[in-house]
């Protein structure tokens, strides 16, 4: 095996869990999910990732890499009152309508027909609250944060990719060095699935599950396929779908919310440094799915390394980690003209996270974004 393959996926996995694995258990948190069902979440997404990964790269022989929805995990950390395994129906249901797209194809047409601006306005939404708690989180903790952010702006000037990395690693090691987090014992327990049987409450499956199929489709699954395509290859639409959504659907009953395309991460496994041959690079997948395989086993000490350290060091690796993404939301949010204001409406009433008759907000700041839509659209014609 060629080092380049094992340097290329290592970062690629790295980059992708130290990222956010906060935002997951930050997700996890919010459904008020047990010690037990936290880290079988973990492990399940990690095998899922681990196993379409390798599936779908030596299918199509196109180097394919997945990732969790982080748009998808921060949808459900602001979500309130919804308990764990209403949580796995939504979870269930949103990866049926993923493999369900791939298989209809009219389906994918409709979920075509939400304009972009409006797609952007509610993910922008779900991610802004999340990066407004970082001031907060720096006044409360300032000589531990404020170097987070400092070498988070060092490092973004030459890889934005290693740059929430970069910040994790010197939050942990000065959490330990000023005494503000102590090492958890060590151990190496393999963890474990814990099966969790769905609730498929209705208002939890318009409030959920609809906004985080439609997040992951909008930014995770189509950059995704964007950026295999712009590496030179054919990505496998119909096969990433329904490998994607069959897998999210399987493993959203041991607790873990859907997987998805890559595209940051991706980006990293398609270049030519990876392997010279172009017909050969394919194999990185197959890599990529060891490293995930096991980071998932090596679950129990993550978890525990993570929890140790003060609540402001995760709160404000998840603001930088959801700046980028909340850039671009914003940036197709109010790209296009003639959707700005049902933009704006819909980042509005997202952003208040007001749930209403048991529905989530992120649903009803779609809802509002597509009638200030149609209003306008009457409009135009009569002018």
């Amino acid at each position: 095996m060629r080092v380049s393959l094992l340097s290329a996926a290592l970062v690629a996995a790295l980059v992708g869990y130290g990222s956010t694995i906060a935002l997951v258990l930050a997700a996890a948190a919010a459904l008020n999910a047990t010690a037990a069902q936290t880290a079988s979440w973990v492990l399940a997404i990690c095998l899922g990732k681990a196993a379409g990964s390798a599936l779908l790269s030596w299918r199509s022989r196109v180097p394919v890499v997945l990732a969790w929805s982080t748009p998808g995990a921060a949808l459900i950390a602001a979500t309130e009152g919804i308990s764990m395994a209403e949580g796995v129906g939504a979870f269930v249901l949103a990866g049926l309508l993923v493999a369900l797209t791939g298989a209809v194809r009219p389906l994918g047409r409709v979920v075509a027909l939400i304009p972009d601006g409006i797609a952007g306005g509610m993910l922008a939404g779900v991610l802004l609250p999340f990066c407004l708690k970082l001031p907060a989180a720096t006044l409360a903790l300032p000589g531990l944060v404020l170097p987070m952010i400092a070498v988070f702006a060092l490092v973004r000037l030459r890889n934005p990719a290693l740059a929430v990395l970069a910040a994790l690693s010197l939050g942990l090691a000065a959490a330990f060095a000023l005494g503000l987090a102590h090492l958890p014992a060590l151990s190496l327990p393999l963890p474990r699935l814990t099966f969790i049987a769905p609730d498929f409450d209705p208002g939890v499956m318009i409030g959920l599950a609809l906004p985080l199929y439609l997040v992951t489709m909008a930014s995770q699954n189509l950059p995704g396929f964007a950026t295999i395509r712009a590496a030179g290859y054919e990505p496998p639409v119909q096969a990433g779908l329904l490998t994607t959504g069959g897998i999210s659907a399987l493993i959203g009953l041991f607790g873990a919310h859907t997987i998805s395309m890559a595209a940051i991460t991706a980006a990293i496994c398609l270049g030519d440094d990876v392997h010279p041959d172009r017909n050969r690079r394919w194999q990185v997948g197959l890599v990529y799915a060891g490293v995930w395989v096991l980071l998932g086993l090596l679950t129990a000490p993550i978890l525990g390394l993570l929890a140790a350290v003060p609540a402001e060091v995760i709160t404000a690796l998840v603001a930088l980690a959801l700046l980028g993404p909340f850039m671009g939301a914003a940036t197709g949010a109010f790209g296009p003209a003639e959707t700005r204001f049902p933009a704006a409406i819909t980042l509005a009433v997202t952003a208040s996270g007001t749930p209403a008759l048991g529905v989530g907000a992120a649903f009803w700041g779609l809802v509002a974004g597509l009638v200030f839509h149609a209003l306008d659209r009457l409009k135009r014609p009569a002018a």
